[in-house]
């Protein structure tokens, strides 16, 4: 079968030849056709198989299938160590540089900066690792309400490293709806939990049995004393051609400790941990993978996800306390079929970590033959005050971190050196006297943190001041390709003096000092601190800003209302006077309308209607002559002196029907 057979796109296809893949592996043949159809998948098989692929094609298939021009997050890979995650990417931008889509990887250790530019201008697939996703979701940076694929990759390592609570924090930031990739070497019980919670019928597929090792590695055993293994590692990378040796270390201690001596004895090695920088660490990684670092020393942190091309052998320089680790590092050789070499040393004060190891594989590690530098001593266990057993390489760490601590403390309580005066000849001219200027306050010191004795070798900030204030004046100068590096990350060029690359003339030097770059990177780091502090500080003042406005706002909203209540109830108080008056009017009115209408009623008579019974009792005896004249006339005698007097007799008629009306109404009298 081949990857036409898978039903791949045609620009994947091409990539993938491209890239010099033509015969799928066996988890690439069973997952890439499940995925494709939109399933949940669940892969078990052994580390160097080809996992990446076998999600990484299938996520691009469907994302090509309906590219987006805003290019939201559709797809997220979870993976637990940077260099993983780094991996990954550059997969997802080998098989799909033929395809519109856009990837971006983000991962503790670096500045932000350039990362949250990445996430705004827009990415289709991010790998991450937890820490850094969280704390850019949180900080609003990252959107995953259209994602549509979620890939938890090497999930058990994820347990081993305690990121397993941080998985079940995004998980509840995912939409219900999605596909979903789980893919681990293997199925510890803790796994198989959240396998249940995250997968709806998944297409379930063990390539190999779970913790298995790799027949195509040759496995070798020496029995050696703790102090002797160094000059072992020696002679057998002198005897044996290893042109790559990945050595694996207990501690940070011992990882640089042992970098260091390989140095002294002439092989170029590099050591690669937690506490390294990460620039230092993909400098480190790429020098080994470059051919330039013969040897590279590394922790547990290595011993999962690198794809490390052509690896020649693996050296356990102690080893694990979990078996399933010693697998995976083994693992690191002897991929795609081809053949590796895995080396384990064991003193005394491991015999217990080997027979768990051997319990796990179900057989002994043969041991090897040819041994310069065999078991001769038998080491007392060390015992806390609890009885658990302390290994010496843990031991030797905490006393290392409390030397340093020590150290530190001495420089800070040294105090600066007199100048002693030189006294004057006699023949020297007198100085003229100056005035005497006011000591300057001198600066505090600065405090730097003390190691406690259950640390390793302390935190990267730590170890940076200490770098920063303790620089070993000799060091090797940085080659040319390992300047490239440096030069292509963020604000690195403008530190070391390389701002302007092209007038320099940096290719036709001899490299960069060793301390240089130290110092670059600790003054980097210590700027992004105070950056952040600056920064905490702003938002700090701005909050409370913000409360004191809030507070001046407040405070005249209630004064306000205070006046507004203050002006109704004033205007209540008038309306009311003013209703209260025109009441009073309206009842004084009609008293004096009932007074006028009935005079009897015991008010006062008005002085119209007085007057009216004045004339009425003046014009009476006239009245009656006028009666009787009216009567002659009617009885035929006429008027005298040609006088009216029918009209007389009406008006005096129609003056007294007056008398009986209202005194405001108009008179009605005729003539």
């Amino acid at each position: 079968m081949n990857f036409t057979d898978l039903k791949l796109p045609k620009p994947i296809l091409r990539a993938l030849e491209e890239t010099g893949y033509d015969t799928p592996t066996p988890i690439q043949e069973k997952a890439i056709p499940p995925a494709l159809q939109g399933r949940d998948v669940l892969g078990c098989a052994r580390t160097g198989t080809g996992k990446t692929c076998a999600f990484a094609a299938p996520i691009l298939a469907r994302l090509s299938a309906s590219p987006r021009r805003e290019h939201p997050i559709r797809a997220l890979v979870l993976t637990p160590t940077r260099e993983l995650a780094l991996q990954n990417q550059q997969c997802f931008e080998a098989y799909g540089k033929h395809l519109p889509l856009r990837s971006t990887v983000i991962f503790g250790g670096v500045g932000q900066a350039p990362q949250v530019e990445a996430l705004q201008r827009g990415t289709d697939i991010l790998v991450a690792t937890p820490g850094r996703l969280a704390d850019l979701y949180q900080q609003g940076h990252i959107d995953l309400k259209h994602l549509e694929v979620f890939v938890l990759d090497e999930a058990d390592r994820m347990l081993d490293m305690g990121f397993i609570h941080d998985v079940k924090k995004i998980l509840q930031w995912l939409p219900e709806e999605k596909q979903t990739l789980f893919f681990s070497a293997t199925m510890p019980g803790e796994v198989q939990a959240l396998v249940n919670r995250l997968l709806r019928n998944p297409v379930r597929i063990a390539v190999d049995p779970v913790n298995s090792t790799v027949d195509a590695i040759e496995q070798r055993l020496y029995r050696t004393d703790r102090s002797r293994k160094l000059p072992l590692l020696v002679w057998l990378l002198g005897q044996r051609d290893y042109a790559s040796v990945l050595v694996f270390t207990r501690t940070k201690h011992g990882a640089n400790r042992v970098a260091r001596d390989l140095g002294r004895a002439g092989i170029t090695a590099a050591a690669i941990h937690g506490n390294k920088s990460q620039t230092a660490r993909q400098q480190a990684l790429e020098g080994f993978k470059s051919g330039s670092v013969r040897v590279l020393v590394a922790t547990d942190i290595a011993a999962r996800g690198l794809d490390i091309e052509g690896l020649a052998c693996v050296v356990n320089y102690n080893l694990p306390d979990v078996p399933e680790t010693y697998v995976h590092r083994i693992g690191r050789t002897g991929r795609a079929g081809q053949t590796g070499v895995a080396l384990s040393f064991c003193d005394s004060s491991e015999l217990e970590e080997l027979a768990a190891i051997e319990k796990a594989l179900k057989k002994p590690i043969p041991e090897a033959g040819e041994n310069p530098y065999p078991m001769e001593e038998t080491e007392v266990p060390i015992k806390d005050k609890h009885g658990k057993r302390i290994h010496p390489e843990d031991q030797e760490a905490r006393n290392a971190a409390r030397e340093r601590s020590r150290q530190r403390r001495q420089a800070q309580e040294a105090p600066a050196p007199e100048q002693v005066s030189q006294p004057q000849t006699k023949s020297a001219a007198p100085q003229p006297q100056r005035k005497q200027r006011r000591p300057s306050r001198p600066a505090p010191a600065v405090k730097e943190p003390e190691l406690s004795p259950e640390e390793d070798v302390g935190s990267y900030e730590d170890w940076v001041r200490y770098r920063t204030f303790n620089r070993q004046p000799e060091r090797k100068p940085y080659s040319l390709e390992a300047l490239d590096e440096l030069l292509a990350l963020p604000d690195y060029a403008d530190e070391l003096g390389y701002g302007d690359i092209g007038k320099t003339g940096r290719k036709q030097s001899k490299g960069i000092s060793g301390g240089k770059v130290m110092d670059a990177t600790a003054r980097l780091f210590l700027r992004e601190g105070e950056e952040e502090e600056a920064e905490s500080a702003q938002k700090a003042q701005r909050s409370a800003s913000h409360g004191r406005r809030r507070e001046r706002s407040r405070a005249k909203q209630e004064t306000a209302d205070k006046t507004v209540r203050r002006e109704k109830a004033v205007k209540a108080g008038q309306t009311e006077k003013t209703a209260q008056r025109s009441a009073a009017g309206k009842k004084n009115r009609g008293e004096r309308r009932r007074s006028a209408e009935h005079p009897a009623g015991g008010g006062e008579t008005p002085q119209s209607v007085q007057k009216i019974r004045q004339k009425q009792q003046r014009s009476a005896p006239e009245r009656g002559n006028r009666q009787e004249r009216s009567g002659q006339h009617r009885r035929g005698n006429p008027p005298q002196s040609g006088r009216r007097s029918a009209p007389r007799q009406e008006q005096a008629n129609e003056e007294s029907r007056s008398l009986i009306r209202p005194f405001y109404l108009s008179d009605t009298r005729k003539g």
